[in-house]
């Protein structure tokens, strides 16, 4: 049994082990052989990797990577060094890496809201329809709503400042960003379903939240973190 490359799986990634006598050349095809006769076991999965039994330059590291792109589905986000308390770093350089992506990505909802339903997304959400009164969602994102808001809509959850609300049309019962709450003043209905809709984002600022129509400035003063 060849032992010059061996994949030791954690929960949060993989372990490579690199044979350190092997002409560079020679390890890299060992290692394609390697993933390519594992990627049935591998899948797609998000990882973290780690390299041991080898010194390797960063060029070196990026070859192996890109070898592993090319045999694989795996989607390698963050490479950690040698430390004694490898498993834990992984799990949290994983963990930070998966948080900065998320932040910059979102999904879909499509359709309305009823009254009793709760929307919980770990990621940024943008609703294809009605949030209905007695409806709620929740996210450690932004808030979208694609139709009209008249339910509660608790955004940036994990403590995201820079998070917002925004509602083709604004009647919420509550809104909530990071730990501050606003409960929106009755307004009079409007006359007629075919009635003007007014976009309206709601954000805080310096410790208070404020709901304003949707302009050019506003979209640019919008935060992404």
């Amino acid at each position: 049994m060849n032992n010059s490359v061996i994949i030791k799986g954690t929960k949060s990634g993989i372990i490579l082990l690199l044979d350190p006598s092997l002409d560079f050349a020679e390890l890299k095809g060992k290692i394609a052989d390697k993933f390519q006769a594992s990627t049935g076991f591998l899948g797609d999965a998000v990882m973290a990797l780690s390299f041991e039994g080898r010194k390797l330059s960063d060029q070196e590291q990026r070859e192996i990577l890109d070898i592993i792109y090319e045999t694989t589905d795996l989607n390698i986000v963050c490479i950690v060094e040698t430390d004694e308390r490898k498993e834990a770093v992984m799990e949290k350089c994983l963990n930070e890496r998966l948080m900065e992506l998320s932040a910059n990505t979102g999904q879909f909802y499509k359709g309305n809201l009823r009254s009793g339903q709760v929307l919980e997304v770990e990621t940024s959400i943008i609703i294809l329809g009605d949030v209905n009164p007695g409806a709620k969602v929740v996210s450690k994102g932004n808030i979208i709503v694609l139709g009209t808001l008249k339910g509660n809509a608790y955004a940036g959850v994990s403590g995201n400042i820079h998070a917002f609300v925004l509602a083709i049309d604004m009647e919420p019962v509550q809104i909530k960003i990071s730990d501050v709450i606003a409960r929106c003043p009755d307004r009079p209905k409007k006359a007629g379903k075919h009635a003007e809709r007014n976009p309206q984002i709601a954000y805080l600022e310096n410790g208070n939240l404020y709901i304003e129509p949707l302009s050019r400035d506003a979209i640019n003063d919008i935060k992404l973190f």
